[in-house]
């Protein structure tokens, strides 16, 4: 009996330790979801490789957290007044596979690179939005 007790001890241990980051996970995702200024959103980085993730509204940030993950800190980090909106465009056959269904591809500037973010259409009227209403360079107090 002792030469199972080891064995079936560690795949208890094991499944646990799935378990519980299976629960951290949806506490994640259930927080992130309920946090006002989060939305879906679909990066798509230098590689070309389109990555699901979750967009959030900072004071002076655009932070994006990658959606796969236990980390609650934001993965990249966009300051708000270095972005600049170019438009949108329907994704591509190609793109359409990578990013949620119905999603149009913002397409953004930063620091002078090409930044491509996949969201709905509701969530696209808001960023222009955000972007459009944050003060001049050189006026107010945030930038």
């Amino acid at each position: 009996m002792n030469e199972l007790g080891f064995p079936v001890t560690a795949l208890a241990a094991v499944l646990l330790l799935l378990l519980l980051s299976l629960v951290a996970f949806g506490v994640r995702r259930y927080q992130l979801r309920r946090t006002l200024g989060t939305f879906d959103a679909s990066l798509r980085h230098a590689s070309g490789r389109w990555e699901m993730g979750i967009g959030r509204y900072a004071d002076k940030h655009l932070e994006w957290l990658r959606l796969f993950s236990l980390s609650p800190r934001p993965r990249r980090r966009y300051l708000r007044s270095s972005l600049e909106l170019n438009g949108w465009r329907q994704p591509t056959d190609l793109e359409r596979s990578n990013v949620q269904p119905g999603a149009v591809v913002a397409m953004l500037s930063y620091e002078g690179q090409e930044l491509l973010l996949a969201v709905n259409f509701e969530v696209y009227a808001g960023l222009s939005a955000w972007l459009e209403a944050g003060p001049v360079i050189g006026i107010g107090t945030w930038r």
